[in-house]
């Protein structure tokens, strides 16, 4: 369960001033992120939180264009106190971690990078992952496509992600089905005859069959 942060529900103006939209369909998609976690729980699923906290070394220990924009547009941000901050880096009580969860701390897109997570998942015998939450296009993405690379088997929920709009929704979509990954609703993809096949057995999955049907087109009528 991917960032879901009180930061995507405060309206203090901070998403407006780095240029960032409101988050598409936030309440459809916290609410199906409940319905997942409660699923899962009555499966004895283990459940996983990634919570964003930026870098231990603070501004030096950020990307080098996250630190430029932050500070072309620092006037614009507005302050916040401490207690407000540390609101704002809560999981949302709607998705809140219950006692036998696991919450890992997070510095960079990827929940693999400098975390625990991979030894904790090869302990726990994990093959499979569901990777839900915020943003389809960032955290969730750059988590799912590590996950591809250390070869597990990776679903993740259409419905129990989002991000700045459809178009990046979708198109962070399609790209990691044409990765093999596993885009179905969470309850197909929870569903206990769940094959993820869906990769192998559909054709153009997450490619624009409008696409192949212009380029073979144009094909044929050259010289």
């Amino acid at each position: 369960m991917i960032d879901m942060q009180n930061s995507y529900v405060a309206d203090d103006g901070v998403r407006d001033a780095l240029g960032w939209p409101p988050i598409w369909r936030l309440e459809e998609t916290v609410a199906a992120c409940a319905d997942l976690l409660a699923a899962a729980r009555d499966q004895e699923l283990p459940v996983i939180y990634s919570r964003s906290t930026g870098s231990a070394a603070g501004v030096l220990g950020q990307n080098p264009r996250i630190a430029r924009l932050l500070a072309h547009r620092r006037h614009r941000i507005p302050e916040v106190g401490a207690a407000e901050e540390a609101w704002k880096r809560r999981i949302m009580d709607a998705v809140a971690p219950q006692p036998a969860d696991v919450v890992l701390d997070k510095s960079r897109a990827s929940l693999f990078d400098y975390t625990e997570l991979d030894p904790l998942l090869h302990n726990l015998g994990v093959q499979r992952l569901v990777v839900a939450g915020l943003q389809t296009n960032v955290c969730v993405e750059a988590t799912a496509r590590a996950a591809l690379a250390r070869n597990f088997e990776v679903a993740v929920p259409s419905d129990a992600v989002s991000t700045d709009g459809p178009a990046l929704h979708e198109g962070a979509l399609n790209s990691l089905r044409v990765l093999y990954t596993e885009v179905a609703p969470w309850r197909e993809i929870l569903a206990p005859d769940a094959s993820w096949d869906r990769a192998f057995t559909t054709p153009d999955y997450g490619r624009d069959p409008a696409y192949w049907t212009e380029t073979s087109v144009t094909a044929r009528q050259r010289p």
